[in-house]
């Protein structure tokens, strides 16, 4: 074939699913694997993919210096590999293999956006290093993934027309389309080394509470309204057609009207409550306490899937306590289900408050200058947290760029108010109840704290001058000036510090 326009090192389920949808549009690829199984099967599915329409070339290569040399300058090498140091090893070899300066090496895992920072510098001179964030999972990656990009600035001249091509695409309205359709695509260039992970990073914390939410709605429609998963599943089902519509809820509702194929019982019965995690929630979590930022219900989300793998603690404890649930005989079930789904709502809001708090402050503090209207646009199709709102949040973002909360936007602040009484009238009746929901509870609490003129924080920070001597400002004085108290029996001093 022509020499390849772009390589894919790395064919396993991502890298393969990305060189596929980099042939339907029409590019010619080189690919790299280290296991022969894996390149096999890349070009089994090139090959049956060619017989239907016929597009781009695909080739695999035996080694990298035969790779390199299938490429056309400068060479553009996307790397799908554990992140880590097996990123670091790849790329030693690439230079041995005789990678040049201006060659690009796009690192598309989940990298820890400090690794993308650090590799940027050490690799300096050797080649132009750029790394893409992929959220969208294997199908996202096969027909349109959400794309974060960041680094060498003129890199992405060069990579640019691969990613806008193989991106989801949204209409007019934000709504996703197919494939093969036009549209405005989820891809962007979002800043300097490091920007596009970070960006992906938190988009994950995302993703963790909104999972955690939905998850204990369904268990309070299960345990305090004694609905069946069909029944739970077809009222997701009905909430997906509204504001609640995303791609998370669209699934969940899938999975709890299936029937495990053994038993014949309702699959997610069948399922067992332990939930792994991968990372990204827990660095996400760590960040947002590294950087003072309140994101609590990104880590309650990672704390109730470390207490779901506690279950044998959990039975004892169950048997230990005999906690009574008392099922809701007295409560209507359309105004508990109308409160639910106002709870939903406002909680999956504060999350996505929560996350780009987040990302504003680490952007002030790296001086990336990220455009939050350009992220909430990429993420509202292909990647996992896709969903309607995201159009809302993008035109919040369009309206003020420099919004420092996302609940204080003009077209939130009329929607939490109508929705906020069923906010709390859920949780009140979750606690009453005996049903954990601690995502949904940390969210108010959240909001209660954010719309608190006065928080409790003034005895905290007395308590910490009396044991500690930290010292404290006044509220009649300006800030700057800090003051001590000095207790003895006599009397109390202050003194300015």
């Amino acid at each position: 074939m022509n020499q390849a326009k772009i390589a894919m090192i790395g064919l396993g389920v991502m890298g393969k699913s990305m060189v596929l949808n980099l042939l339907d549009r029409g590019f010619n690829v080189a690919g790299y694997d280290i296991n022969l199984d894996n390149r096999n099967r890349a070009n089994q599915e090139a090959k049956s993919l060619a017989k239907l329409h016929g597009k781009g070339l695909f080739v695999t290569l035996g080694s990298l210096t035969q790779l390199l040399a299938s490429l056309e300058t400068p060479r553009i090498i996307a790397l799908s590999v554990p992140a880590g140091e097996v990123v670091d090893s790849v790329i030693e070899e690439l230079i041995e293999a005789g990678l040049e300066a201006q060659d690009i090496v796009i690192d598309t895992g989940n990298s820890l956006w400090t690794d993308s920072e650090r590799r940027e510098r050490q690799y300096q001179g050797k080649l132009r290093f750029f790394s893409t964030a992929v959220s969208g999972g294997e199908v996202g990656a096969r027909i349109g993934p959400s794309l974060m990009a960041s680094g060498d600035e003129s890199a992405w001249q060069y990579v640019k027309p691969f990613w806008l091509a193989i991106a989801a695409k949204v209409d007019s309205q934000g709504m996703p389309v197919g494939q093969f359709e036009q549209g405005e695509p989820c891809a962007a260039y979002l800043g300097p080394a490091g920007a596009g992970h970070y960006v992906k990073m938190v988009h994950n914390g995302i993703e963790y509470a909104d999972m955690q939410l939905i998850c204990e709605a369904y268990h309070f429609m299960s345990e305090v309204l004694q609905l069946t998963p069909v029944q739970i599943g077809q009222v997701f089902s009905r909430w997906n057609q509204g504001a609640l519509n995303s791609y998370l809820m669209e699934i969940s509702a899938e999975i709890l009207q299936a029937s495990d194929p053994v038993s014949g019982k309702p699959f997610v019965d069948v399922v067992l409550d332990k939930a792994e995690q991968k990372g990204t929630g827990l660095w996400s979590s760590v960040n947002a306490l590294q950087m003072g930022v309140p994101a609590p219900t990104i880590a309650q989300a990672v704390f109730a899937r470390a207490q779901s793998g506690q279950k044998a603690m959990r039975l004892r404890a169950a048997r230990a306590f005999k906690q009574q649930r008392n099922h809701a005989d007295n409560i209507d079930l359309e105004t508990a289900l109308s409160n639910l789904h106002d709870t939903l709502f406002c909680a999956k809001l504060t999350v996505y408050a929560q996350g780009f708090d987040l990302m504003k402050t680490t952007s002030d503090t790296e001086g990336w200058a990220l455009d939050f209207a350009n992220i909430a646009k990429i993420w509202r199709a292909g990647c996992i947290i896709r969903a309607n709102f995201l159009q809302d949040i993008t035109q919040a973002y369009e309206a003020n760029p420099e919004l420092e909360n996302l609940l204080l936007a003009e077209r939130f602040i009329e929607q939490i108010e109508l929705k906020s009484s069923g906010w709390r009238a859920s949780t009140v009746q979750a606690v009453l109840h005996g049903v954990p929901m601690p995502a949904v509870t940390s969210t108010l609490s959240y909001f209660d704290s954010l719309c608190c003129e006065v928080l409790p924080a003034n005895l905290l920070q007395a308590q910490r001058d009396y044991f500690g001597a930290h010292s404290y400002s006044r509220v009649d004085d300006i800030e700057q000036h800090r003051y001590h108290l000095t207790w003895s029996d006599e009397k109390i001093i202050q003194v300015r510090v």
